[in-house]
């Protein structure tokens, strides 16, 4: 069993109560707007990263890809950071991760999981501050969403 945790729009902030369950994660998905390598990089120390640029991430995240599709203890993933950039043919994928909208969001479209994390950086208007968890194995997947208070360290 592998434990994930699915976030975006960090914005340049690592909240102390999300690095707290990062480390306890095996694997760690980033939808976009992470706005500085120092985040990428401390992510990267912690573990296996799948990580997309936002639209935020300017110059210095060039080299990060645009979208990835990837497997992890069965369960195969597409993530980009807008949902309106995903393929509207997308065989062979359990899991849509997107961000973008700061705003959490779970729905099942015909037996596929789309997942929007929100944001866990900064608060942007009267939003929640979320991520996820999930823990995968053998193909199969279950989901928790993380609220944060709204205190900003």
């Amino acid at each position: 069993m592998k434990h994930i945790a699915i976030l975006s729009d960090t914005h340049g902030l690592l909240r102390p109560e999300v690095l707290a369950r990062l480390e306890k994660a095996d694997v760690i998905l980033h939808a976009g707007d992470i706005n500085t390598q120092a985040i990428v990089d401390r992510l990267r120390a912690l573990g296996t990263l799948y990580i997309v640029r936002g639209n935020n991430d300017k110059e210095w995240a060039e080299d990060l890809p645009h979208s990835q599709t990837f497997t992890v203890e069965g369960v195969r993933f597409f993530m980009v950071h807008n949902k309106k950039d995903v393929p509207k043919d997308l065989p062979g994928v359990d899991v849509v991760v997107f961000g973008h909208s700061h705003r959490y969001a779970m729905e099942d479209r015909d037996g596929v999981l789309w997942l929007n994390p929100g944001s866990c950086g900064r608060r942007r208007f009267d939003q929640e501050i979320t991520f996820a968890m999930m823990t995968a194995e053998e193909g199969r997947y279950q989901v928790e969403k993380v609220v944060l208070s709204h205190e900003v360290p």
